[in-house]
């Protein structure tokens, strides 16, 4: 059977500013948490910006953006995913008057993806709090967040509304409840915070995340915007029925998100879960009409699924910061990631099945240890089959998806350019197309070299996926 993507598929690819960008004190930027993050998700957090984080000088997108999308069009993507620091626009997250100079960048990058025809998607924030409203107002469990989002938004729709057709309003939302620092900008330690701070956090994000949406159409009744959650599918480690629900509900707590933003209101297993654990969530007489504002579609990260299980003796793998029990039939990427292609088409399928709106895959990749070698005609590259085939082995699930009837908008693989790791600020933990010259020990020239699978997925794009047939 012919399975085809559709005509107007949007290829591409994602990178987000605090891991690219680099210039983190240039043209008037204030801090983000990332810049007191030196070691990732799990590391201690510092008073002050340290050598060592290599997100500080990242790959020097911001120096280099021009040399980097001319090589994104050199593939052919149709779409782009970025990020804006919102300490560029807002240096404290509390002025009234927006950076000049930081809003000029957008413009300017935003321009030179349209010149070369890449539609830019934007993620509005992307584990960037400025650190002025971590540390003054506890981030998003202080409601005052939500008035200095508006004006940040309405900042960009204003900016850029006639450039950018597609919005996302938070990075993989979900996190917080793993991260509560660097997605929500928290400062109460994670061991001190209760679930009553955390969930009225998701409170306010939620009714902010649903105000960008009003906002987005009042002001740009032509753009899209949709929402962003970290996807991970959890199967029951056997057919018990007791794992069967611990399983339903791991997936609760992150479907919670997502219903919120496309159902408009609190789901009823989440009314349950806030009874049972004495949560009381304080709302505003308006919120629940502002919650009303629904997204156009529906956008995810996927890398791994997991399993759940009732057995207290079962425990949590490595890997990714939602954990979850091993696969026993699944093999892990060198970062203890759990490699599950057929985990995309059944997600793409719950979800579709769930929301009836159609989806976006913004994050999918594969980080691993890249070795430059020279070619045939002796030019440096990566020999990265590993990266191809996982993938190609992702995309066919996709096209697999497409083929079930559910209408899936694009593609932007992760890391198209190799950039600092999220997790464990490490630039050795690659996944891009294009490897950068910059080491760990902050070393390189910041050269760019073309992998074997920027070819590949030059191939991909320019056959609109009929290469993925061929062996």
């Amino acid at each position: 059977m012919d399975m085809r993507f559709p005509k107007e598929f949007l290829w591409g690819g994602a990178v987000a500013a605090n891991q690219c960008e680099g210039a983190y004190n240039e043209d008037g930027k204030g801090l983000s948490v990332q810049d007191v993050l030196p070691h990732g998700i799990k590391g201690p957090v510092t008073k002050e910006p340290v050598s060592e984080n290599m997100k500080l000088v990242g790959i020097d997108f911001y120096h280099r953006y021009k040399e980097d999308v001319k090589l994104f069009a050199e593939m052919g993507f149709k779409v782009f995913r970025t990020s804006i620091a919102w300490s560029r626009i807002f240096p404290n997250g509390d002025e009234e008057t927006p950076n000049e100079k930081g809003l000029q960048f957008y413009d300017n990058l935003f321009d030179e993806c349209l010149k070369y025809g890449i539609e830019p998607l934007v993620t509005i924030s992307h584990y960037e709090t400025p650190l002025h409203l971590a540390r003054e107002y506890d981030g998003w469990t202080n409601r005052k967040m939500i008035g200095f989002y508006e004006r940040y938004v309405r900042t960009l729709f204003s900016r850029y509304g006639n450039k950018v057709k597609y919005w996302l309003t938070f990075n993989e939302i979900n996190s917080i409840l793993h991260s509560p620092f660097m997605s929500g900008g928290i400062c109460t330690p994670k061991e001190e915070l209760s679930e009553q701070q955390l969930y009225q956090a998701v409170h306010h994000e939620l009714v902010a995340s649903a105000l960008a949406t009003k906002i987005a159409h009042e002001m740009m009744p032509h753009a899209k915007i949709g929402c962003m959650i970290l996807s991970m599918p959890v199967y029951p480690l056997t057919p018990a029925p007791d794992d069967v629900i611990v399983s339903l509900k791991e997936e609760h707590k992150n479907d919670f998100f997502g219903d919120v933003h496309v159902r408009g209101k609190y789901p009823g297993y989440m009314l349950r879960y806030f009874r049972e654990k004495g949560i009381s969530i304080q709302m505003e007489p308006e919120d629940k009409e502002i919650l009303e504002n629904t997204v156009d579609f529906v956008s995810f990260s996927y890398y791994v699924s997991a399993c759940g299980s009732a057995d207290p003796a079962q425990k949590a793998g490595p890997g990714n910061i939602i954990g979850g029990v091993p696969n026993p039939y699944l093999k892990a990427s060198e970062w203890g990631w759990q490699i599950d292609p057929q985990g995309l088409r059944y997600t793409l399928n719950r979800y579709y099945d769930r929301y009836q709106l159609p989806l976006f895959v913004v994050e999918n990749g594969l980080g691993a240890v890249d070795q430059l070698e020279k070619d045939d005609q002796g030019e440096l590259t990566v020999f990265d089959d590993y990266r191809i085939q996982y993938l190609r082995d992702h995309l066919i699930q996709i096209r697999e998806a497409i083929e079930d009837g559910v209408p899936v908008i694009g593609y932007t693989a992760w890391g198209c350019i190799d950039l600092v790791s999220a997790s464990s600020a490490e630039l050795k933990k690659r996944y891009g197309f294009i490897y950068v010259d910059r080491n760990d020990d902050g070393s390189g020239s910041l050269k760019r070299y073309k992998k074997k699978s920027f070819a590949w997925y030059q191939n991909v794009i320019h056959t609109n996926g009929e290469s993925l047939n061929e062996n």
